[in-house]
């Protein structure tokens, strides 16, 4: 398992980086910067970036630059900077091959329930990261837990991601932070997805990036282990959910704030 809680300040840990690998220059510049902000706030770090973003809206959005070349920039991040990386996988075949360049395989909300995905994720011996699905109440999360533990893999991890909430929107029930814990594995708070506004008539997903500060705050106030935010130099040009991303020059005062909150919650 990722020793993400062995820190001395005993903070929340950070999955963050663009949605997509874009190319190895930016996803170096930004591991960069977040590496130095998180090492001056004591915040465990992990590098996230999808090597392939496969559920889009339309057939025309940007997927990515290629498997194995942006799974290459993944392994030097790791490389560079000795930070553990995160990135989704889609298809069971695909767990082995992106294992072989990361710490850590993501199963995206959509596809928590594919049990032949969990099956394969959980046999590769990384930690796995089930996103909880958006059509699914926190304790259902147990049985997707279950299949990665009962194929041999106790090294997972849950994230809630919102719930859907009519057409076009998701909301979070906070109470669900608790309720995954229960389960004895870390709960990630996914800020950034958790704001999307999907399903829009235009193709592209839109989001409301003026509440992430909003969510994160609570998020660390009930307790979450880990939070992932997505984030990028410039969201407008972002390949991928620029709608609800982090502009990176914001990251540090948000973490900054978020820091003296688990400080208090602790007290």
């Amino acid at each position: 398992m990722i020793e993400l809680k062995n820190n001395p300040a005993g903070n929340f840990f950070l999955l963050a980086g663009p949605c997509v690998i874009e190319g190895e220059e930016m996803a170096m510049r930004i591991a960069e910067r977040i590496v130095t902000i998180t090492g001056k706030l004591q915040i465990p770090y992990v590098f996230k970036g999808s090597y392939r973003k496969a559920n889009r809206s339309r057939l025309d959005s940007f997927t990515g630059i290629g498997d194995e070349k942006a799974l290459k920039i993944l392994k030097k991040v790791h490389d560079t900077f000795g930070i553990p990386t995160v990135t989704d996988i889609h298809a069971a075949e695909e767990a082995t091959m992106a294992a072989e360049y990361v710490d850590i395989l993501q199963i995206p909300a959509f596809l928590c329930r594919q049990t032949d995905l969990l099956v394969a994720a959980a046999q590769t011996g990384k930690t796995v990261n089930i996103k909880k699905g958006q059509f699914l109440s926190p304790l259902a999360m147990r049985f997707a837990a279950d299949k990665v533990v009962e194929a041999g893999n106790k090294n997972v991890m849950l994230t809630e991601r919102g719930t859907t909430f009519g057409y076009q929107d998701l909301v979070i029930d906070y109470r669900g932070i608790p309720e995954m814990q229960t389960f004895g594995f870390p709960v990630i708070l996914d800020v950034t997805h958790s704001l999307q506004q999907p399903n829009q008539t235009s193709g592209v997903t839109g989001g409301m990036p003026q509440l992430i500060e909003t969510v994160a705050k609570a998020g660390v106030a009930v307790g979450a282990d880990g939070l992932f935010i997505e984030t990028h130099e410039n969201p407008a040009v972002a390949k991928s959910d620029g709608a609800n991303m982090l502009k990176l020059d914001l990251l540090e005062g948000l973490l900054t704030k978020l820091v003296r909150i688990r400080e208090a919650v602790k007290e």
